[in-house]
């Protein structure tokens, strides 16, 4: 019954706006998640799992930020945030290459303000939102359709488009990490401008 009162909460268009653009901006987060430490490897990168900890150091540092932010910008700001620099994320691992690492080493950084932004703005703003009695399941259903669904379908849009993007084999495989990477920096950035448009909700809040 819970459940189905989170779910209810569509019937308010932003809220309804808020949970389809998180399902859709999973799709993109799958790249990093599945793709970010192989391509690190591919650029030379030297204890790729190493460098990629410091996406979780990131995430600590502006986790500490979010309150301010919070009652400084308000929720819909936050949310844009998180979601531009999913876009920049990527555009830095477009451009990257052998010789450039420090765009790698910025992509990976970005992950922080990438997660805490968006993800845990959003946790915020369901709590905001959602009635006393049925935040736990609200925050259940946000996390299904973000974690579960939109992570779900992210994985099988990544491998299809990692698989179109290599010629050749094992050893004699050849990726064209650049288009990789420009693929979810154009879905993050259509669904950032989506959001932009048809998110109305941009009350400010001392919840945090």
């Amino acid at each position: 019954m819970l459940g189905l009162k989170a779910i209810k909460l569509m019937r308010d268009p932003s809220f309804a706006v808020f949970i389809i653009c998180s399902l859709l901006i999973c799709i993109p987060l799958s790249f990093y998640y599945q793709t970010a430490n192989g391509y690190l490897k591919a650029m030379g990168v030297n204890n790729s799992e190493g460098v990629m900890t410091l996406g979780q150091v990131s995430e600590i540092f502006f986790l500490l930020l979010v309150p301010f932010f919070f009652r400084k910008i308000g929720v819909k700001n936050m949310l844009l945030i998180g979601m531009a620099f999913w876009v920049i994320r990527y555009l830095c691992f477009a451009n990257a290459s052998p010789s450039a690492h420090a765009l790698l080493f910025l992509g990976v950084i970005a992950h922080g303000i990438c997660y805490d932004f968006f993800f845990f703005t959003g946790q915020l703003y369901v709590d905001k939102r959602a009635p006393t009695d049925i935040r736990s399941s609200a925050q259940g259903f946000i996390a299904f359709v973000t974690l579960g669904v939109g992570m779900f379908i992210g994985g099988n849009v990544n491998g299809w488009w990692n698989g179109r993007q290599t010629t050749g084999t094992g050893d004699d495989a050849v990726v064209n990490w650049a288009a990789v990477w420009y693929f979810p920096a154009i879905m993050a950035a259509v669904v950032l401008v989506a959001f932009c448009l048809l998110f109305k909700d941009n009350e400010r809040s001392d919840a945090a």
